[in-house]
């Protein structure tokens, strides 16, 4: 039996619509399910918009990472990509992590991974926990980074800088928004 590259992304539909149908119960809102579609509606207590910024790739200026960050109030999505202005193809797909908070040991967050690729899997994987344990709140992080267009193809030095702007970025848009939310 072949696996196409059709069926990857159905996995990933699918993934993402189990995501939407868990984001839905924990925020305590209705679902609808409609065929393969998931439509949630919300509580009143449960988010604000989705936030959604472009930040330039530390070592690489023509590179663009992409955020898009929701605040479900119990849980947090984020999804990341890099973005250039000369790219000819779309990104594959990246890895989806769920992680949360740890309650017994609160320095190691538990996750899992939903939906993995290789290429993105331990940055994903090390962002969720990360962000789980300085949030406090169980998190969906999707990544499809890549650092192959930055300045030296995509060293761990590269990768780190990366990894420490999409922190800062994020934080400080999470930190924001609690703030605004008092």
């Amino acid at each position: 039996m072949s696996v196409g590259k059709g069926t990857k992304y159905v996995g990933y539909v699918r993934a993402l619509w189990l995501v939407g149908c868990i984001q839905a119960h924990l925020c305590g809102s209705t679902t609808h399910l409609h065929n393969t579609m998931a439509t949630t509606g919300t509580n009143s207590d449960a988010s604000h918009a989705p936030i959604e910024i472009s930040v330039p790739l530390p070592l690489a200026p023509r590179t663009d990472i992409n955020i898009r960050l929701h605040d479900n109030g119990p849980n947090i999505t984020l999804f990341l990509t890099t973005s250039t202005p000369d790219a000819a193809s779309s990104v594959p797909l990246g890895s989806l992590v769920y992680a949360m908070p740890n309650r017994v040991t609160p320095t190691q967050p538990l996750s899992t991974p939903l939906f993995t690729h290789s290429a993105t899997l331990d940055f994903t994987t090390r962002l969720s926990k990360l962000l789980a344990r300085r949030t406090g709140k169980p998190i969906y992080v999707s990544s499809s980074m890549s650092f192959v267009n930055a300045g030296m193809g995509g060293t761990v030095e590269e990768e780190m800088e990366g990894f420490k702007r999409v922190l800062q970025v994020v934080m400080s848009l999470l930190n924001k928004e609690s703030e605004t939310a008092r």
